[in-house]
């Protein structure tokens, strides 16, 4: 069988996914070693269409992280790896911990630095090229008083650091916010989600589609 396709995922290059609970999705129990969700997903239909491609897949995803988690475990969960890509999405919990005044806030600044340690890292450590995923919000709340409301207004602070740092560190850009707000202008946010944060099997499908896109599946 031949390869001629368009996949910037070369053969013997290792992919590694970091992220919270959307990317970690069971990866380290009954769903192990690369989770239920996107991950899984992308990993499956890039085998089926590159199956002569020896890729190693990796999920270090951690449910519940923040970007300050990210940045004190990047050594052990990314560079150890000596990846040649790093898939990042995280952000929707530095903004729930703003919001509901946690102990240990990440306020857009502090998610900025510790995002930019980590890719400062990476490009110091390693050859790797990078994939940043925004943070997403499914929902199409208006109700100036509620909590989705006051999610989605904050929100865009975090993903303008995402795009800012995608451009300052020549990383690939998933816009998944922009993407599913455009889903939902025609499908009800239960098509792809039972609550704004965790998607159900057709929005991890949607994410891994989207990425694939983006490495030229």
């Amino acid at each position: 069988m031949s390869d001629n396709g368009n996949l910037i995922i070369q053969n013997d290059q290792t992919v590694v996914f970091i992220g919270d609970s959307i990317t970690d999705c069971g990866r380290r129990g009954e769903a192990a070693p690369l989770g239920s969700g996107y991950v899984s997903m992308a990993v499956a239909l890039i085998t089926a269409r590159y199956p002569q491609r020896n890729i190693r897949f990796i999920n270090e995803g951690i449910g519940g992280d923040v970007s300050t988690g990210l940045r004190d475990r990047w050594d052990d969960d990314i560079i150890v790896h000596k990846p040649d890509w790093v898939s990042v999405m995280v952000g929707i919990n530095d903004l729930h911990r703003m919001l509901r005044n946690n102990p240990d806030p990440v306020p857009p600044d502090i998610y900025r630095k510790a995002y930019t340690q980590c890719l400062q890292s990476t490009a110091e450590n390693t050859s790797a090229r990078l994939i940043l995923m925004d943070p997403f919000y499914m929902s199409r709340a208006t109700d100036p008083h509620s909590w989705r409301t006051g999610v989605l207004k904050v929100l865009p602070e975090y993903i303008d650091i995402v795009a800012e740092l995608a451009e300052k560190f020549d990383a690939i850009h998933v816009r998944l916010h922009e993407m599913f707000q455009g889903i939902l202008k025609y499908r009800p946010v239960d098509f792809v989600c039972p609550e704004p944060v965790h998607p159900n099997p057709s929005g991890h499908l949607i994410i891994a589609h989207e990425w694939l896109k983006t490495v030229g599946w």
